[in-house]
């Protein structure tokens, strides 16, 4: 709730903002939680006026109840849906990659999560390191601040690639300052995608697990609540000629779709899709 200034509601003066504040009450949510009796023996300000003053505070501040349809006709108007060019890829991803999430494809060395293609139609920033990457995404925060009230074309997808390839080296052992770096990412890219509004596509390589042998995600447990979706790209079986484009796609994690259904895709038709200006921060 907001703090207390002059104007925020009708009777409240500077003078009462002071006495409020000797008090250590600075905020809405301090008045309305405050014992207000104590508070007119403390401040010199009238228990009535002081009552008066919270009942159209709370009566101002306190949310209006809504239902369903509202909340999902506002939820439509706060977020894009952005195609990747490939039809079944929007297909397993309920048509595209969803602003305010983090979208990550996990697929090992040669399955086709970077495609030179696509960052033709991309800005690239090259980090080397987690330091680099973390000093990348501010800047991003930055430019898209300068968005809002510039005239350019507004940026809508954040493409981290690798991920792996940065946080990887800080990771085993006794290194716990790897894991809180690798926390700290996690928190640029929530934000990024939460609080600016961005569509957020990060790549993970995959290692094996040691018990049932199949593939899974790298970074483990600690990364998987990071991505809201995440898909898993393999090669079909019988499609491992050299340059063959067809991969599978099988959707592993959603809040939307089922997962475990799967899509064949050919990862080279990548059609007109509009997805904005971008930046890359990729790992070479």
């Amino acid at each position: 709730m907001g703090v207390l200034r002059v104007g925020l509601c009708p009777g409240l003066s500077q003078e009462m903002i002071e006495l409020l504040r000797s008090c250590g009450i600075r905020t809405v949510v301090d008045l309305a939680s405050a014992d207000l009796e104590e508070v007119a023996q403390k401040s010199g300000l009238s228990y009535k006026a002081l009552v008066a003053l919270r009942r159209v505070l709370l009566a101002q501040f306190s949310a209006f109840p809504i239902n369903g349809a509202d909340l999902y006709e506002e939820l439509k108007t706060s977020t894009a849906i952005l195609s990747t060019g490939i039809g079944g890829l929007d297909k397993l991803l309920d048509a595209g990659l969803y602003t305010g999430e983090v979208t990550e494809i996990v697929g090992a060395p040669g399955s086709g999560k970077t495609q030179a293609a696509a960052l033709q139609r991309i800005q690239v920033a090259r980090a080397f390191d987690i330091f680099q990457m973390l000093n990348v995404l501010q800047d991003i925060r930055g430019t898209i601040a300068q968005q809002v009230t510039g005239s350019s074309g507004m940026m809508k997808v954040v493409v981290v690639d690798s991920v792996t390839a940065v946080v990887s080296p800080l990771l085993g052992g006794q290194q716990r300052e790897g894991l809180a770096l690798m926390m700290q990412l996690a928190r640029e890219l929530k934000t990024l995608a939460r609080d600016l509004g961005m569509a957020v596509v990060v790549t993970n390589h995959v290692t094996q697990d040691r018990e049932s042998g199949k593939v899974k995600p790298a970074l483990g447990r600690s990364w998987s609540f990071v991505p809201n979706t995440r898909v898993l790209l393999g090669i079909p079986e019988g499609a491992g000629a050299v340059g063959s484009r067809q991969r599978t796609v099988c959707l592993t994690k959603s809040s939307r779709q089922p997962t475990g259904i799967q899509e064949i895709v050919d990862i080279g038709a990548w059609g007109p899709a509009e997805l904005g200006p971008a930046l890359q921060e990729e790992q070479t």
